[in-house]
């Protein structure tokens, strides 16, 4: 009789590893999906730049600066190699893309520019998007890192090699957000 005990117990450990690290396996692929996620809203929005500098350009030459500063934190967005690397290349983009936005104020004709409206609500759109995928990223990062912290499962969880996903976000105030208006009179 002690036999089928211990053997019924042994069983119930076994199917409860197997199911935690399921669940384990499971908040880690949400998170890669969420991280996928933003990354096609970041590649969306660097590719959007090349076409919205062009189009400044050409009302606002002499804001070369500008240009090459947007230049090289795209470039520096595209190679960042981990999360915390990418958060600071967005930051640096997004304060970049607000100034160049900023810009049609000085140059009116830059303002009535179909293209430049155009590519203007596309960056509002992939905005959108990114601040979406951004949540559904740091939700699914929030649920592992709870998994991974938590008894028992921390016992099964840091031996098989999970480990704790970073968050991804922009501190408010250290890259503002590209603050996107469309004047209707103009188009």
């Amino acid at each position: 009789m002690g036999f089928y005990v211990i053997g019924g117990l042994v069983l119930a450990l076994a199917i409860y590893l197997v199911w935690i690290f399921n669940r384990l396996v499971r908040e880690r692929n949400l998170v890669r999906e969420g991280w996928s996620g933003i990354d096609v809203q970041l590649r969306r929005r660097t590719d959007l730049v090349p076409n919205l500098v062009e189009t400044v350009k050409a009302y606002a030459a002499h804001e070369r600066k500008l240009f090459e500063d947007i230049t090289k934190i795209r470039s520096d967005s595209i190679a960042a190699a981990n999360i915390k690397t990418q958060e600071n290349a967005e930051r640096e983009l997004q304060g970049a893309l607000s100034r160049l936005i900023a810009l049609k104020e000085a140059y009116p004709d830059l303002k009535a520019d179909r293209t430049f409206l155009k590519l203007q609500e596309q960056l509002a759109e992939i905005e959108d998007n990114l601040q979406m995928a951004r949540r559904y990223y740091n939700g699914s990062v929030r649920n592992l890192n709870i998994m991974i912290q938590s008894f028992p499962n921390v016992l099964i969880a840091r031996p098989l090699g999970f480990k704790e996903a970073d968050f991804f976000q922009i501190e408010a105030g250290e890259g503002a957000t590209p603050q996107v208006t469309f004047d209707r009179a103009a188009s």
